[in-house]
């Protein structure tokens, strides 16, 4: 592996102890992160369903070393690994959560190296999932050691649960059925949500909301086959026609989604919250060139903060039709589908904008075709604010001393999560702490993650064990 960096590894920020230990132990850390990453745990490609398996494993024998009992339990075909300490009853119960599934890659993209061949290089670890998820799991467990070698035979100072599951790139489709069988076993005061975006290297900023989301997949049906576009071309229903006439309606020309009744439920910004993302540093140009995006679009009259955090969003993400690859066959496709995404924010919820979304669809297809648009409700997440009050308190103290410094304020996280569905189910506040940042190529080519940032939140993770457990409990 290619691990000679051309620029010194950063170290942590923070100063204390917990900081110490993470930079005396920063290369056990990143090796630890490079051998998970070397395992293809891609949920979505069936054939690597055994290496899905081999990373839950992993993860329980890494918990294991830390001092947690471990199980691996079962989300349908997905496995979930759960670790848990427990001290003293009557101490606050932390549940952490997060996912150790990632996406699939397309390795003729990647510039840096093969994406399960991870490269340690100019300050950031390069391989599929070193940013989303596991680096956020590796975070949380040296913060748990850094904590723990401050204590030292004192145990955690709180009760610890940990579910990382395996299927959330799928949309999480059995977790809910998981949290009701395994309810009791996973109760809790507080939970600590580790799948979300920072602000900047820096100059980071405390996430107290994300958005919720749901997909869909529109597929429209023009004639009975493929037919020659010489033969038939005028008279033909063409699918990718009446398709991109439904998808271009979707937005108005100020950028506002044009599904009658979708704003009706959306809660207006707070002048506290819009205050709260004003104050954030954005300068247009860097957030262009940090996040490759080429230009600014979108709802007219929001800021770019404000359309990424506390706004809806629809977005096409595939658009399949014809013949995409090979050589053409100049034929009318028989059919043309859509994969969409919508993005919800507080007060909306995933079935009353999936009606909307079938009511529009229903009214805007022109004639001659046949449809069929599918919502998998059952898997869609609605969005989640997190409360004012302690916990939240000793988030933002934990991420002053692990960042060596002041936060930027507050944000929110643009993508999804079983967020709210956590909240619910054990009635309890959720916090959200990252480690990835706009830069880190989620999803993408050449996904990395940063080590100083890494580092920086193991130790706001350290800190944050022992400032939740003032909390008191209900």
């Amino acid at each position: 592996m290619d691990s000679t960096p051309s620029l010194p590894l950063p170290g942590p920020s923070d100063p204390s102890g917990v900081g110490r230990f993470l930079a005396d132990n920063r290369e056990e850390v990143l090796g630890q992160l490079e051998h998970w990453v070397r395992i293809p745990s891609v949920a979505s490609q069936p054939e690597r369903s055994i290496d899905v398996e081999r990373s839950a494993r992993w993860l329980a024998a890494a918990m294991r070393e830390v001092g947690l009992t471990t199980d691996i339990l079962w989300a349908g075909p997905s496995p979930t690994v759960v670790g848990e300490w427990i001290v003293d009853p009557a101490k606050p119960t932390v549940l952490v959560y997060s996912h150790h599934d990632v996406r699939h890659a397309k390795p003729e993209e990647w510039a840096e190296t093969e994406p399960f061949q991870p490269v340690l290089r100019d300050g950031r670890l390069y391989g599929r999932g070193a940013s989303d998820a596991k680096g956020q799991v590796i975070a949380h467990l040296w913060g748990l050691r850094a904590h723990l070698a401050g204590r030292g035979d004192a145990g955690p100072a709180v009760n610890l649960k940990y579910v990382v599951e395996g299927e959330e790139e799928l949309g999480s489709t059995h977790f809910a059925s998981l949290l009701d069988q395994e309810h009791e076993r996973l109760s809790c005061d507080v939970v600590v949500f580790s799948d979300t975006l920072q602000w900047k290297d820096g100059d980071p900023a405390v996430v107290t909301s994300m958005r919720g989301m749901t997909g869909a997949t529109l597929t429209v049906t023009g004639p009975l086959r493929d037919v020659h576009s010489g033969a038939a071309s005028g008279p033909t229903p063409n699918p990718v026609h009446a398709l991109v006439t439904v998808l271009a309606a979707l937005h108005d020309d100020d950028g506002r989604i044009a599904l009658p009744g979708f704003y009706d439920d959306v809660e207006e910004l707070t002048d506290e919250r819009r205050e709260q993302l004003g104050d954030l540093s954005f300068d247009t140009d860097v957030w262009l060139e940090r996040t490759e995006t080429r230009s600014v679009t979108g709802e007219s009259g929001h800021t770019v903060e404000e359309r990424l955090w506390a706004r809806p969003a629809i977005e096409v993400l595939t658009l399949l039709a014809g013949d995409p690859t090979g050589f053409p066959r100049a034929v009318i496709p028989r059919e043309a589908t859509a994969e969409i995404s919508i993005r919800t924010v507080p007060g909306q919820h995933v079935a009353a904008v999936a009606d909307q979304l079938r009511r529009f669809v229903g009214s805007t297809m022109p004639d001659g075709v046949e449809y069929e648009l599918t919502i998998p409700e059952e898997s869609g997440q609605d969005p989640y604010v997190t409360p004012d009050g302690p916990a939240l308190e000793a988030l933002v103290r934990a991420m002053e001393r692990g960042h060596g410094g002041g936060t930027a304020g507050r944000m929110g996280n643009a993508g999804g999560g079983p967020a709210e569905l956590l909240g619910r189910t054990f009635d309890a506040p959720v916090l959200f702490i990252g480690t990835g940042l706009p830069e880190d190529h989620w999803h993408s080519s050449d996904e990395s993650i940063d080590v100083g940032m890494l580092l920086d939140g193991a130790a706001s993770i350290g800190h944050l064990l022992e400032g939740l457990a003032a909390i008191e409990r209900d």
